[in-house]
């Protein structure tokens, strides 16, 4: 399975557009592809301190796809491809 890390925080507005742009492109997956974990800079100090001015930030098995705006065609393909 693969795990798509959604990382930001509370009242964020692009925060609120990437969730929307990954919960559309999971929805498209097959069923149990893809784990979504979301993950607060406000409950972290380490993750703010690594990702606070680029949040939204969004991880794929741990690595760094992209971060403040998420393109839906660039993260299909790469979820295609983390999870084939």
């Amino acid at each position: 399975m693969t795990t798509l890390t959604l990382i930001g925080k509370p009242d964020c507005h692009l925060c609120d557009v990437a969730r929307e742009v990954v919960e559309t492109v999971v929805a498209e997956m097959p069923e149990d592809a893809v784990e979504v974990e979301e993950l607060s800079i406000a409950d972290d100090a380490s993750l703010y301190a690594q990702w606070w001015e680029k949040i939204p930030v969004v991880l794929i098995d741990g690595s760094l796809h992209g971060h403040w705006r998420v393109s839906p065609d660039r993260l299909r393909a790469a979820l295609e491809a983390a999870t084939a």
